[in-house]
């Protein structure tokens, strides 16, 4: 079993919760409110400008020039061609320019982003990466289930189609293969850093999803 494989085991507990929550279960059924599909954007666009720093990060530390490749082609990925993604989906449901601008990051999503340019920062490369692959790789997966799930005429079936796609599941693994890698080189203390980086993140990634669907705000605002 690979590094990343027994990550993923020992937190399939967390994914399948993850799968079954209203938000996702409600977007596969096409019945989630567009008031919450409209907040878990606006959040998702914050998210992406700062996930976009922390991979620019880990591009800046990696080991070797395909790292550096990778990496910051990731981060133009996450800035540059999702948020064109964003703008279209955006002006679909209503949501301004100026909608955008004054919403702050919720608690979740701030919680979230700061702790992703935080371990990218003080971290080594593999944790960094580590830190980052929930947001690949749970992203993918549960693009990939809601897509089988999706209902006919489901009204954010673009959305769905987007994550679920083979060209971002070629990305995931290619991630998935860089860790790996580096976790086979790394010594025992690094793995378990590792570990605790990717379970963090990936209770994050849950935990901005619950904060879209209760529609999270700062409780004094």
């Amino acid at each position: 079993m690979s590094f990343c494989q027994g990550l993923w085991q020992a937190n399939q507990a967390l994914y399948q919760r993850t799968l079954d929550h209203p938000f996702n279960r409600e977007l596969a059924a096409g019945s989630l409110s567009v008031e919450r599909f409209r907040h878990y954007m606006i959040q998702d666009a914050h998210y992406l400008v700062a996930y976009g720093r922390a991979l620019a990060v880990a591009a800046a530390k990696a080991d070797h020039a395909d790292g550096v490749v990778q990496f910051a082609n990731a981060a133009n990925e996450a800035v540059v061609e999702e948020r064109k993604l964003h703008d279209g989906f955006m002006r679909d449901f209503g949501i301004s320019a100026q909608d955008f601008a004054a919403t702050p990051l919720t608690p979740a999503c701030h919680h979230y982003t700061s702790f992703l340019l935080a371990n990218s920062w003080s971290e080594s490369y593999p944790v960094a990466l580590a830190g980052l692959l929930p947001c690949f790789w749970i992203y993918a997966e549960v693009g990939r289930d809601i897509h089988a799930r999706s209902q006919p005429d489901n009204p954010y079936q673009a959305w769905v189609d987007t994550y679920a796609s083979e060209e971002f599941h070629a990305a995931v693994r290619a991630v998935i293969a860089t860790i790996d890698r580096l976790a086979e080189g790394a010594d025992s203390a690094t793995r378990t850093r590792m570990a605790e980086a990717y379970r963090y993140s990936a209770e994050l990634e849950w935990m901005f999803w619950d904060s879209a669907y209760q529609l999270g705000r700062w409780p004094t605002r």
